[in-house]
């Protein structure tokens, strides 16, 4: 036993896999879970699309196999090539299928209810740039909708003929990290039309990564877990083992899958995610800085405490981002260890299958969204544009661990580093010894030349050395302090290392993904209507002033904003910061009105003042 932690050794790399193979808990109304991918495949045909042409099916359905994906295909600049798993429905098999849904009994499992709207949960930017998103899939490539109920049917017939749950492992050996990577393969992402998210796309690769050390008995200590959620990386996506938010049954951590989007949580719950569209970026960067210093500004100038600030920004976003609710409540089918599934035999991509090498396009549906949000990914290996994954080829830079050597090693590493730190300083401290005897003699030299005037450019040159030696000697000073105090903090980890303490947990941590807590779901109904109508009653009334009052467009907007922004705060629960804002923005507007219309006066008053000032100073210093 170690940390809390039962230590076996394991004596393959399947067995290690086995042993730490992750819990998936899904929620209600998931369709689609993890499975093989030489089913997926064969139940799929291999196209190739071309800049500017009609795509061409290289393969068609029941032709393709494993094998014949990684065989040589026709090479051009820009061709993209894709697996294309669905046929959407026609409108008997549609009407079917929906027909079926409606009057098949369903147990209480099997079905989602969104709760409160995720437009009630952001402000009223978001939800107008959420709009105009809405209207672009009416315009850009996209999945066609009924192409979810197809894959619906044709994955369950696929479970019906073999139920089949399969992960796909593969174990990396890095900087003393046995690196333990679980790749799941689903046929379907239904984020979109199932759970009102951002996108649908057929196939969907997810992906965590736990991370272990052998100790110096051969045991396999498993130390970090790290779970990849949409396209983020670094140091928030990691949690230590020991961290009370990572849930584990036995050695087995729990997944908390997202709806649809399959992306993972480490806790059960709603999380808010924002989608940020590339055209949008810069947009999104200027948002961000300006609230940053509006933050600070309403700090310093109304004196709010910092919690209060924390309070009222829990919810707010980027108005040019794109809030969309991912749904990881776990109140579903669990697969995996103590649940209703259970995993197969997996699959090993160590040392990488064919497969999974040799074909770098989607594993699914080219949608030909700009966006690509709709269009299916690449593989495990590989990015949608070819290139290599950070999470495949650097699993300890992709989770932020490249950083962090493993705890069996962490106190050579220090004890190490504590002695280049000594030695540093010593090599300090002889460079000051020699600097400050050159300064001494530099100004010993100076001091007898002083106003000899046949030594005069001798001595202009000396006191340029001189000027130089003493920043050099306040250099090399300013780097032996802060070596002293980097070697005391130095010596005093190593002293924790050696005793076996371990650090806060959650140190690394910067901004954790947290879900939704219970006081922000708590909304009226009242409050989700509104959300919901908001945007349209702006635009009814814009037009509607534009139609029948045109005199009065300038101040029929300006009502329209006030009631639209007051009615945000009511139901938001912030007329209070509101009323602040606008206190301290008409303060700011009526003094540079004023200044405006009296600078003239204001510039010979500051200038009286001034004078005034300086007249008691100089008198006040003659009477002492």
């Amino acid at each position: 036993m170690k940390n809390g932690v039962e230590c076996v050794s394991a004596k393959t790399d399947r067995d290690l896999l086995r042993r730490f193979e992750p819990v998936i808990r899904y929620t209600r109304g998931e369709q689609f879970f993890p499975m093989g991918v030489e089913r997926y495949v064969e139940a799929s045909s291999l196209w190739m699309q071309q800049p500017g042409q009609e795509p061409v099916c290289l393969v068609p359905e029941g032709f393709l196999s494993l094998a014949r994906l990684c065989e040589p295909v026709p090479k051009s600049f820009g061709a993209i090539y894709y697996l294309k798993f669905i046929e959407p429905l026609n409108i008997r098999d549609l009407a079917s299928y929906v027909l079926q849904e409606g009057f098949r009994k369903k147990d209480p499992v099997d079905v989602f209810r969104a709760g409160r709207g995720r437009l009630a949960r952001v402000g009223y930017g978001s939800r107008f740039i959420d709009a105009l998103f809405s209207l672009t899939l009416l315009a850009r490539g996209r999945v066609p909708g009924d192409t979810a109920a197809s894959a619906a049917l044709t994955f369950q017939r696929l479970m019906e003929a073999e139920e089949n749950y399969r992960y796909y492992g593969r174990i990396i050996r890095q900087n003393g990290w046995i690196v333990l990577q679980y790749w799941f393969f689903y046929p379907f992402n239904n984020w979109r039309s199932g759970f009102y998210g951002a996108n649908d796309h057929e196939a969907d690769w997810e992906m965590i990564c736990i991370y272990v050390y052998e100790s110096a008995e051969g045991e396999y200590v498993p130390e970090w877990v790290a779970y990849a959620s949409h396209d983020f990386f670094g140091d928030d996506l990691r949690r230590r083992w020991d961290d009370l938010e990572l849930e584990k049954f036995g050695e087995h951590p729990v997944i908390y899958a997202g709806a649809g989007s399959h992306a993972s949580y480490f806790r059960a719950g709603e999380y808010l995610a924002e989608i940020e569209l590339p055209f949008l970026s810069p947009l999104v960067r200027l948002v961000d800085r300006w609230g940053q210093f509006w933050k600070r500004l309403r700090h310093q100038v109304l004196g709010e405490r910092d919690g209060q600030v924390a309070q009222e920004n829990r919810y707010s976003f980027n108005l040019f981002r794109i809030p969309f609710v991912d749904y990881a409540r776990g109140d579903g089918i669990t697969l995996g260890p103590g649940g209703e599934k259970e995993w197969s035999d997996p699959g090993l991509l160590s040392p990488p299958p064919d497969w999974a090498i040799g074909y770098r396009g989607l594993w699914g549906l080219y949608a030909r969204d700009p966006v690509a949000g709709e269009n299916a990914p690449a593989g495990p290996v590989y990015y949608r544009n070819g290139n290599v994954r950070r999470s495949w080829y650097d699993p300890l830079g992709w989770s932020g661990l490249d950083k962090v050597p493993p705890p069996n090693q962490a106190l050579n590493y220090a004890r190490e580093r504590t002695r280049a730190i000594k030695d540093r300083r010593q090599e300090l401290a002889l460079q000051i010894q020699a600097a400050n005897k050159e300064l001494f003699d530099q100004g010993i030299e100076a001091a007898a030349m002083q106003g000899l005037p046949h030594l005069s450019l001798a001595y202009t040159s000396h006191q340029e050395r001189i000027a130089a030696l003493k920043e050099q000697v306040k250099n090399l000073r300013a780097e032996y302090a802060s070596a002293g105090a980097l070697l005391e903090a130095m010596e005093d980890y190593s002293d924790q290392l050696a005793r076996g303490e371990r650090g806060p947990a959650r140190a690394h941590i910067r901004r954790a993904h947290n879900p939704a807590s219970d006081v922000g779901l708590r909304m009226s109904r009242i409050a989700e209507a509104w959300s919901a109508i908001s945007i349209g009653i702006f635009l009814l009334s814009f037009v509607g002033i534009v139609l029948f009052a045109r005199q009065y467009l300038f101040w029929g907007l300006v009502a329209v904003v006030a009631f639209v922004s007051f009615a945000e705060a009511f139901f938001r629960r912030s007329l209070p910061q509101l009323i602040s804002i606008l206190s301290l923005a008409l303060a700011v507007f009526a003094s540079l009105i004023l200044v405006y219309e009296f600078y003239l006066a204001i510039i010979v008053a500051a200038v009286l003042l001034a004078g005034a000032y300086i007249m008691w100073e100089n008198l006040k210093e003659l009477r002492t």
